[in-house]
């Protein structure tokens, strides 16, 4: 008979300390049943081994859809070992997109898979870099415990609201970013080993996920029992291994017996993540292989206290999905549409709009199908030119633009693609063939577009216009098919990342011949939303709407797009849809003036006098 120890208090801790009769967990603290103490915040780490890039994003936003789906209140933390402060100045074809949160953050993409699984805000600082802490360190003067300060700045965000509750979260998943052994994530991996400590063993569970190669029809395990091995000699073991095959062929189950021997896990704690049709289908093949009875278990989530209207929440959001996934399976139609951008060499440069274009064609219950490049635009039903930096390639995407304009053709530009929709009216129905944007020439004849004249140019991250802003409707356009896809609101908010804008001294000629910019700021100075009335579709954001897309609720501009492409008929179905159902993805205390969200941003404005500061933009 096993002899009952008693449970020790700790002064060192919040929780009572209770030493198991398993080896594994001796020592560790842990809050009891009967503990005065609140329950915790639940914290699921999701680490990488063998190669990075194997989807650790996709699988840490699957874990934490699926403890929504039980009624959970869900946030999440990325950890990137860059020595930056943010992604703003980071390159595209090396990282992938830059995403921009409602704060003005630049941030790593995953922050995107978050907020779309999800459907939650974050803020900036749920994004960790070593930039970050290192920084915070120096400038608070501490004795530097950089373990310390991430185990802090974890605790700290997990706690922040996120969703429409306004209530602090119960579970909290953070990824680690990088691969297991890197010598940047050491001070993360050490930092982990020392939090499982900090918050106890039922508030701890970590998740890594490892490549399973396979060769010629083999599943070799052998990298995973190698990078299993290395992670438990840094002080951490795996309560789940997700085991990444890049193939369709789901995980064998000889493969998972021998992982679950050599690995020192039971069985139920492999599950296999192999290629599926698509990654909004990861999810339930995670839930089909028990994942989410193993977290409820591991981390004693019964002691969550859920309402009936959290519970009703997560079954209605299961539905929803598993409605989502089914219908997508029996896609027919397909819609085509060109994507003409400067950073095509890497898929995820353009992640953001890509899953727009995914979202707004399930939507309309259409199979989209995108091209990167174009070599014939004609054989296509819509073209898109979305956000860039610089002049190289801008000739060619205007001549893009101006074939879809001449030829009726569906067309959306975004931020850049908006400013070269400018640029190609002016040269090309105002005849003004000088027409340039000083981002390319800093003395043009025609500076059609130029620098925000209020911007610093003397740092370069996180110094344009950045984050939510507002974008006020015009009077008399009630005529416009936007204004319609935003649900006839007076006012909407998009996400902003741009450092030029439309020259305001050639906006009344623009409009007299015919170009309509029916959105601008609350001053009605800068122009940010621009449509054709006697075209199909053409329509242009100065700001960056795939940012706020959701599988659940599509960015409106994309939806336009997309319905068009597929046919009149489409489109008119879908403006009645939005202008009886469409919801903001934003917290309502964030939907606010312009001033007010300066206030919380990054943009860093010149001094008085609103000097005119000429600059290209590196690439």
């Amino acid at each position: 008979m096993k002899k009952k120890i008693p449970n020790i208090y700790c002064p060192s801790s919040s929780f009572l300390r209770r030493v198991s009769s398993s080896t594994t967990d001796c020592f560790l603290p842990r809050a009891s049943d009967d503990s005065p103490y609140p329950v915790m915040t639940k914290f699921i780490v999701v680490s990488g081994g063998v190669v990075s890039g194997i989807g650790k994003g996709v699988i840490a936003s699957s874990t934490g859809l699926l403890l929504k789906m039980t009624g959970l209140k869900v946030t999440a933390i990325k950890i990137d070992p860059y020595m930056n402060v943010d992604a703003g100045t980071m390159r595209p074809t090396e990282h992938g997109e830059v995403y921009v949160l409602n704060d003005g953050g630049e941030v790593d993409l995953d922050l995107g898979n978050y907020e779309r699984y999800l459907d939650v805000t974050l803020s900036r600082d749920n994004n960790i870099t070593t930039g970050k802490i290192y920084q915070q360190v120096i400038e608070r003067e501490i004795v530097p415990h950089i373990t310390n300060a991430i185990q802090d700045w974890i605790e700290r965000v997990s706690k922040i609201p996120v969703d429409e509750t306004g209530e602090e979260p119960d579970v909290c998943i953070v990824e680690l970013g990088g691969t297991v052994g890197d010598i940047e994530s050491a001070p993360f991996i050490e930092a982990m080993r020392q939090f499982q400590f900090r918050v106890g063993h039922e508030n701890f569970a970590l998740i890594h996920v490892s490549l399973v190669p396979d060769m010629h029809g083999e599943q070799k395990t052998k990298p995973t029992q190698t990078t299993v091995h290395a992670l438990r000699g840094l002080g951490l073991l795996p309560d789940l291994i997700a085991c990444r095959l890049i193939v369709p062929q789901p995980l064998a189950k000889a493969t998972k017996e021998k992982i679950s021997m050599f690995c020192h896990v039971a069985s139920e704690q492999v599950v296999g993540v192999h290629d599926v049709t698509s990654v909004y289908h990861v999810p339930l093949l995670l839930q089909s292989q028990g994942i989410v009875g193993f977290l409820q278990h591991r981390l004693n989530l019964s002691g969550v206290k859920l309402t009936s209207n959290m519970l009703e929440r997560g079954a209605f959001l299961e539905s929803r999905w598993k409605t989502l996934t089914t219908n997508q399976e029996r896609l027919f139609d397909r819609v085509s549409v060109v994507l003409v951008g400067k950073y095509t060499d890497l898929k995820d440069s353009y992640m953001s709009v890509i899953k727009a274009l995914e979202h707004s064609a399930f939507r309309c219950k259409w199979a989209p199908v995108y091209d990167p490049l174009c070599a014939s635009s004609s054989s296509y039903s819509g073209i898109l030119v979305p956000g860039g930096f610089g002049e190289r390639g801008s000739e060619g995407m205007i001549l893009a633009i101006k074939w879809a304009r001449e030829q009726n053709v569906p067309f959306l530009g975004i931020c850049f693609g908006f400013q070269l929709a400018v640029v190609e009216w002016a040269r090309n129905v105002l005849n003004i063939p000088g027409a340039r944007s000083t981002e390319f020439v800093a003395d043009p004849t025609d500076p059609v577009i130029l620098f925000m004249p209020e911007i610093s140019r003397m740092q370069m991250g996180g110094t344009m216009r950045l984050g939510l802003r507002p974008t006020v409707f015009q009077k008399d356009c009630e005529w416009s098919r936007m204004r319609k896809l935003y649900g006839g609101a007076d006012v909407v908010w998009e996400r902003h990342r741009h450092r030029y804008e439309v020259n305001p001294a050639y906006v009344e000629r623009l409009e007299t011949s015919g170009m309509a910019f029916i959105g601008r700021d609350e001053k009605g100075e800068r122009m940010q939303i621009m449509e054709l009335p006697n075209h199909p579709f053409f329509a242009g954001l100065q700001a960056h709407p795939e940012f706020c897309t959701r599988p659940l609720n599509p960015s409106p501009p994309f939806l336009g797009f997309i319905a068009a492409a597929c046919g009149e008929d489409v489109l008119e179905q879908q403006m009645v849809q939005q202008l009886q159902n469409f919801r903001p993805p934003h917290p309502k205390e964030a939907m606010i003036g312009e001033q007010a969200l300066i206030q919380g941003s990054r943009e860093q404005l010149l001094t008085p006098g609103r000097e005119r500061v000429l600059s290209g933009e590196r690439e």
